[in-house]
C-alpha cells in the first residue's frame, strides 16, 4: 500500500486538492463569477460543447508547433555558428539578450501592426519566446566539449563539420534536449499571448473573450485545456528523447 501511494502521489494530490476546492467553494458559496468550484467548471466546458473545444484547441496548437519548429530552425544553425566564431558571439549575443529582455506582451501588438492580423505576426510571437532557451542551451552544449578531445580531432585532421557533428553534437544532444522540453511549454505561451493580441479562435482567445463576458468557468476550462496540452507536449519531447538518445538520459541538463 505505501508502495502505490508513492507511485501515485501527484495523482492523489491533485485529487485531494480538487476536493478542498469543491468544498471550500461550495460551503464558503464563492460566486462563480469570482472563483468557481469544480464541477461548476466542469459544466460550463460540457455545455461549449467538444467541437468548439477541438476547434480551439487546434487553433493554439498549431501556432505553438509552427512557431517551435521555426524557432528550432533558427537557433541551432545559430548557435553553432556562435561557437565557430568569437566575432560572431561578440555581434549576436547581446542582441539575443536585447531580444529575450524585452517584454514580448509589450511588442506583441507593435509585431500585429507591423505584419498584419493573420498567422504569421502569431508565429513570429512564439518563436521569439521560444527562441531564446534553444540557442543558449545548444551553444553551451556545443562548447562543453573537453578541450583535449577537440585537440584530438584538429591534430588527426578532422574537418570543422566532421568535429562539430561527431564530436560536438553528442555533447550538446543532453543540453539540446533540455532546451527543447523547456521551449515546447513556452511556445504554448507564445501562442496564448500572441491570441490575446489578435486572433479570432484559440485558447488564449477564448479565456480573454470568456473573461470580458464574465465567464469565468469557461475561462477556467480553458485554462485547465491549456495546461494539459502544455504538460502533452512536454511529455512527447521527454519521450523522444529518451527514445532516440537513451544514452544522454544520465548526463541530461
Amino acid at each position: 500500500m505505501p508502495a502505490l501511494i508513492q507511485r501515485h502521489a501527484s495523482l492523489l494530490v491533485f485529487l485531494i486538492v480538487l476536493l478542498i476546492w469543491e468544498f471550500t467553494c461550495r460551503f464558503a458559496q464563492v460566486p462563480e463569477y469570482i472563483f468557481p468550484a469544480p464541477s461548476v467548471i466542469w459544466s460550463a466546458a460540457a455545455e461549449l460543447g467538444a467541437t468548439r473545444w477541438l476547434e480551439h484547441a487546434m487553433a493554439t496548437l498549431e501556432v505553438a508547433l509552427v512557431g517551435y519548429a521555426v524557432a528550432i530552425a533558427l537557433a541551432i544553425p545559430l548557435a553553432i555558428a556562435i561557437t565557430r566564431s568569437q566575432v560572431l558571439s561578440r555581434i549576436i549575443m547581446p542582441w539575443l539578450v536585447v531580444i529575450q529582455s524585452t517584454p514580448i506582451v509589450a511588442v506583441a501588438p507593435i509585431i500585429v501592426v507591423t505584419l498584419g492580423a493573420g498567422m504569421l505576426p502569431r508565429v513570429v510571437i512564439t518563436t521569439l519566446i521560444a527562441f531564446f532557451p534553444l540557442v543558449v542551451s545548444t551553444a553551451l552544449g556545443l562548447a562543453s566539449v573537453p578541450a583535449e578531445l577537440v585537440e584530438l580531432s584538429r591534430s588527426l585532421r578532422a574537418t570543422t563539420s566532421r568535429q562539430y557533428w561527431q564530436i560536438r553534437m553528442p555533447f550538446a544532444v543532453p543540453y539540446v534536449c533540455s532546451a527543447l522540453k523547456v521551449s515546447i511549454t513556452l511556445a504554448i505561451v507564445g501562442a496564448v499571448v500572441a491570441e490575446f493580441v489578435a486572433a479570432e479562435k484559440g485558447l488564449g482567445y477564448l479565456i480573454l473573450f470568456a473573461t470580458s463576458s464574465f465567464k469565468v468557468p469557461v475561462a477556467f476550462a480553458a485554462l485547465g485545456l491549456l495546461v494539459l496540452c502544455s504538460l502533452t507536449l512536454y511529455a512527447i519531447v521527454q519521450q523522444l528523447h529518451k527514445r532516440l538518445f537513451p544514452w544522454s538520459q544520465s548526463t541530461a541538463a
